[in-house]
């Protein structure tokens, strides 16, 4: 058993070790840019042990920021070459620093409240989080105006790398996506890691048919959500903003920003409301909707059980609780990212079937905030034995705990920190 001071100061070295001075890779290599939810995490994970560089981290994504509102999922700090796909394959012209032309999952208004809570010795903590929550506050306003364009209380995602890159999920959706004029490639993340757990080439092709697409579009964010073929609304995803939104709201209303605090509480409150039109009670658990095909789809992923990290429902906590014990004895470590009992589980490819810490973290952190500390603190427990297990890697089989992706990652060793916090 590794000892827990021991396991912290591992993960400490990491982050060291991917610091690039104002942002952090998520490891060498296989991911040699910012990304913008695992920049978030990171944030978490530094504020244990260096409060004012958290704080430049998220400034550094938030820098990002494009003119219409959106963040941008990739930042590339530092030349690409050899890096698929880099910034001459985006080609978005938004910003000094190149971007790529999507978003991702928006934990930021979590972190941002995060930190400033436990900056307390910082003198300049206000200031930079009033800078930074009127930058949030254009981000989600920038997501319900763009990609909820009939004002349903959801966005959706219309490209797969915004959430889980090929969780299964998507897979009836993105049947729709071409694979006609994708240009010649040659994969970074099969040069770096088990071409058997990463995404498959066919699921790859329609990623860059999309960025194609879009780039045709100039990347305006007006056109792209109408035009894409693909547009699912994650619940997950949707949890995370909700929950952000309200963070944001909370942080606005003690720096006394009423306006920006007023505007996240009502996008939350409509979040929340519109979630319970993807409740699937023979599932019992929330599923994703396809907006074009305008339908909701049967996928037990943990993309449905992710809204346990917002306000929910305690009826709907208490469903979510069943079925993670339903789940449980088909697993060695909780929480795997499909459920073992769809026959379309992989357990050891990417995002359809092994677990990932961070998202461990969300749900525990939910289940915490809804009084099931129980199942928390076990969710706790297989994580950090996942690293007794596997090391520091970027996900894990959930029977076996072996590592897989890449190694020495970012947001793992962010998660060590935080849970080792967290656990009891």
């Amino acid at each position: 058993m590794i000892a827990r001071d021991a396991m912290r100061a591992t993960a400490i070295d990491i982050l060291r070790e991917n610091n690039r001075g104002a942002y952090t890779v998520p490891s060498k290599g296989l991911y040699p840019f910012q990304w913008n939810w695992d920049s978030c995490f990171t944030a978490l994970g530094q504020s244990h042990y260096d409060p004012d560089r958290a704080w430049t981290e998220l400034e550094t994504l938030m820098d990002s920021q494009w003119a219409d509102g959106m963040v941008p999922h990739m930042v590339f700090h530092e030349p690409a070459p050899g890096y698929f796909p880099g910034p001459e394959v985006w080609d978005t012209r938004r910003q000094a620093t190149p971007t790529s032309g999507i978003t991702q999952l928006p934990v930021a208004g979590f972190a941002v409240h995060a930190l400033w809570k436990r900056s307390k010795d910082l003198t300049d903590r206000d200031d930079r989080a009033r800078t930074l929550i009127a930058k949030l506050d254009r981000w989600h306003g920038w997501f319900y105006r763009t990609r909820d364009p009939q004002r349903t209380g959801l966005v959706a995602v219309i490209h797969p790398w915004e959430s889980r890159d090929n969780t299964i999920d998507w897979d009836e959706g993105f049947e729709r996506v071409p694979t006609d004029g994708v240009l010649p490639y040659s994969r970074n993340d099969t040069k770096h890691a088990d071409p058997e757990t990463r995404p498959t080439k066919a699921q790859y092709d329609r990623y860059l048919w999309l960025v194609q697409h879009f780039r045709s579009m100039n990347w305006e964010s007006t056109r792209t959500h109408d035009a894409s073929p693909f547009q699912i609304v994650d619940p997950g995803f949707n949890a995370i903003l909700i929950r952000s939104a309200l963070e944001t709201a909370a942080l606005a209303k003690v720096l006394g920003e009423q306006a920006i605090a007023s505007r996240n509480a009502e996008w939350a409150a409509l979040g929340l409301r519109a979630l319970e039109t993807l409740w699937d009670d023979e599932a019992g658990q929330y599923q994703p909707y396809d907006r074009v095909g305008q339908k909701l789809l049967h996928s037990p992923s943990i993309g449905g059980l992710i809204p346990l990290f917002a306000p929910i429902p305690q009826v709907r906590v208490a469903e979510l609780v069943k079925t993670l014990q339903a789940i449980s004895p088909y697993v060695r470590f909780l929480v795997p990212s499909h459920d073992p009992r769809d026959p379309r589980f992989d357990i050891r490819r990417y995002w359809r079937g092994p677990v990932w810490l961070v998202c461990n973290y969300l749900i525990a952190d939910g289940l915490r905030q809804a009084g099931e500390a129980d199942l928390a603190n076990r969710i706790i427990k297989d994580s950090l034995g996942l690293i007794e297990a596997g090391g520091f890697s970027e996900y894990y089989d959930p029977v076996t705990g072996a590592p897989l992706g890449g190694g020495r990652f970012s947001w793992t060793a962010a998660m060590v920190l935080e849970l080792t916090s967290a656990a009891p």
